[in-house]
């Protein structure tokens, strides 16, 4: 026989001046297979239809579905109940504007971020249809797909202690971002102009190394990694 499920879930509309933040208990039988988000969405069809959350593909790859499970940052769509207590608590990502219960805008704070980082890349020239397409080393190209692999969930900004303390700091998701430009051939960007964008402590010298976004990175990606690169590489641009 199944486990008997309690989810503690965090409610919240900032939008109606009579909301209060709180929590309220939802319980309901596991069954085989179960995720969070499966368990969602029976409370929200059985139990209480006025519960707001965030999904789209169900199979970790939008990040939307990203929120504070039993206080660690992960996505709904690909925890299993089954590896959780019998009592678990949801709450909606910290750093980011709360739209409602555990939903939250972290596509807003992804479009400043990268408007503010300049995340696309810079050609030399001007973008010729007919062209063809630049060559490229197999083992760079295959570097820079892994740096893609990144869905923008929000977890990374959640679990970092700087990105809590420093509203303008710009995650490691951000210095992903940064990563993947610099290893392009196909950019004409040059160290310096790297630095321009992420050499101060808003970007890669304000990172504290807990390590926190690698920790809780749904994609595994080297988070570490890419951050310890961009440092040692950048910081002989402040020398």
């Amino acid at each position: 026989m199944g486990r008997r499920l309690t989810l503690t879930v965090f409610r919240h509309n900032p939008r109606e001046a009579s909301s209060r933040p709180g929590t309220r208990d939802y319980v309901l039988d596991e069954t085989p297979g179960m995720t969070l988000f499966v368990a969602l969405g029976r409370i929200r069809d059985e139990q209480d239809p006025g519960l707001n959350f965030d999904f789209v593909c169900r199979a970790g790859v939008c990040g939307s579905c990203a929120m504070l499970i039993n206080g660690r940052p992960g996505l709904a769509c690909r925890t299993l109940t089954a590896a959780l207590p019998e009592r678990i608590s949801l709450f909606p990502l910290p750093g980011f504007e709360l739209i409602g219960d555990l939903s939250v805008n972290t596509g807003k704070w992804m479009r400043a971020m990268s408007e503010r980082l300049r995340a696309w890349l810079h050609d030399a020239g001007d973008a010729d249809p007919d062209r063809l397409e630049a060559p490229m080393e197999p083992a760079t190209a295959e570097a820079i797909y892994e740096l893609e692999r990144c869905i923008e969930c929000g977890c990374c900004v959640a679990g970092c202690g700087t990105a809590q303390m420093r509203p303008d700091f710009v995650g490691a998701v951000g210095l992903n971002k940064i990563a993947r430009f610099h290893l392009d051939p196909r950019d004409v960007r040059s160290d310096a102009d790297f630095y321009e964008v992420v050499g101060d402590d808003s970007g890669v010298f304000g990172c504290m190394s807990l390590l926190g976004c690698q920790d809780v990175c749904p994609k595994g990606l080297s988070l570490q990694t890419q951050i310890a690169w961009l440092r040692r590489t950048l910081a002989r641009q402040g020398w």
